[in-house]
C-alpha cells in the first residue's frame, strides 16, 4: 500500500523497530531468525564507515554510551528519490550508566549550516543534497555530538505497523477533522479524550497542524512516539511481531548491526520500562529572501548541545566548536 504525503514523525517505526529486535530476541527466542535477516536486509553502512569524526574510538551500544538519528523520510511518487527530503529528525542519546534516553526533535524547517553545501538552509534540503550522509553530517554540526547511529524509514508502513499492534490507545488532547492518507478532507474525526487509535486516526492527530503551535505538535507527536513503542511490546502485540517486521522491513536503512540492535534491549528491560525524557528546540519562523525558516534559539541550543554532551559523557567542547552553526549568512542560499 502506497501513501500520499504522509507527512509524520517517522523516527517512531524506527524506535519500535530498534526496540522491538532487543524486545523479540529477549523474549521471544523463536523469532531471531527472522529479526536478524531483516537487520541484515537492512544494512547500509555510511561514507565514513563505523566511527564518527567526533569520535576518538568506534563504540558499542553495549557498553558504551551512544546516539542514533531516527530519519523520516518521504519516498512518494511526486518526488524523485535524487531530491527526497527528510520529513522528520530526531536525535537520541543513550546513557549506558542509568540506562537513560533524551531525544530531540529538530524541525525540518530550522535553519543551520550544511557541510555538504557550504552554507545555511533548512536542515531538511540535507537529504536532498547528499543522502543520509549529508544528513548525519549536518546534525554533528548543529549540535556537536557524534552521531554513532543512524535509522532512516519512509513513510510508507505507518499505518500497517500501528494496526498491526491492533493500533493505540491515546488520550486525544482535542476534537479535530483531518484528511487521510489518501488526502479526502475530513474522513478522519476524533473526539478529545481517551480512546483506542488506529492507524489512520493515529496518522491523522500526529501530521495535523491545524489545532496547536509548532511546539505543542512535536510534543504530541514524542508522546504518541512513547506510547507506540510501550504499547507495541506488550504480551498480545508480540504476538504480531512478524507482522510488523513486514511492515516495514522494505523500507529501513540503519548503520546498526544484528547485535548491536539487540544490545539496546537492556533500555526496554529497567523496571521502570521504556521511558525517555523528551526536548524540543525553542524559536521561531522568520522570512529570508521570501523563504520561510525555523529560528532555532542560541541559548535553546547551546543548553540543547550541552545537556546531550553531558548525557554522552563528553568533554566540554572548545567555545570555537560551538560557532559553527552561528556562522555568518553572506553565503546562504535559499530554496523552498
Amino acid at each position: 500500500m502506497k501513501h500520499k504525503k504522509l507527512k509524520i514523525f517517522l523516527w517512531s517505526l524506527a524506535f519500535v523497530f530498534l526496540m522491538g529486535i532487543g524486545a523479540a530476541a529477549g523474549y521471544a527466542a523463536y523469532l531471531t531468525d527472522q529479526v536478524k535477516q531483516t537487520a541484515v536486509d537492512s544494512h547500509q553502512e555510511l561514507d565514513r564507515g563505523e566511527k564518527s569524526e567526533k569520535r576518538r574510538e568506534v563504540v558499542n551500544p553495549e557498553y558504551d554510551h551512544t546516539s542514533v538519528l531516527f530519519v523520516g523520510i518521504d519516498d512518494s511518487e511526486k518526488r524523485s528519490s535524487n531530491s527526497t527530503r527528510s520529513d522528520a529528525l530526531v536525535l537520541a542519546t543513550f546513557n549506558d550508566d542509568d540506562k537513560s534516553i533524551k531525544m530531540v526533535s529538530i524541525p525540518r524547517d530550522s535553519y543551520t549550516y550544511i557541510p555538504e553545501v557550504g552554507y545555511k538552509d533548512k536542515i531538511t534540503h540535507a537529504h536532498a543534497f547528499g543522502g543520509i550522509d549529508a544528513t548525519v553530517t549536518t546534525v554533528e554540526e548543529m549540535f556537536n555530538v557524534p552521531v554513532d547511529y543512524y535509522v532512516r524509514l519512509n513513510f510508507n508502513s505507518f499505518i500497517e505497523v500501528v494496526n498491526s499492534i491492533g493500533g493505540i490507545t491515546y488520550n486525544v488532547p482535542f476534537d479535530i477533522t483531518e484528511q487521510n492518507s489518501a488526502d479526502q478532507a475530513g474522513a478522519i474525526e476524533l473526539e478529545k479524550g481517551y480512546q483506542r487509535l488506529n492507524g489512520e486516526e493515529a496518522l491523522a492527530l500526529a501530521r495535523t497542524r491545524k489545532y496547536d503551535s509548532d511546539l505543542a505538535r512535536g510534543q504530541r507527536q514524542m508522546d504518541l512516539i512513547q506510547e507506540i513503542v510501550r504499547q507495541s511490546m506488550t504480551t498480545s502485540s508480540m504476538s504480531n511481531f512478524s507482522e510488523i517486521l513486514d511492515s516495514i522491513s522494505n523500507n529501513l536503512k540503519t548503520n546498526l548491526t544484528f547485535d548491536e540492535m539487540i544490545s539496546f534491549k537492556d533500555y526496554f528491560l529497567e523496571k521502570q520500562g521504556l521511558s525517555f525524557e523528551k526536548m524540543q528546540l525553542q524559536g521561531e519562523g522568520m522570512r529570508k529572501n521570501g523563504v520561510w525558516y525555523y529560528d532555532v534559539y542560541e541559548d535553546s541550543l547551546l543548553s540543547t548541545k550541552s545537556e546531550l554532551r553531558t548525557h554522552l559523557n563528553l568533554e566540554k567542547p572548545d567555545e570555537d566548536q560551538e560557532v559553527n552553526t552561528f556562522a555568518d549568512d553572506a553565503d546562504d542560499e535559499s530554496e523552498t
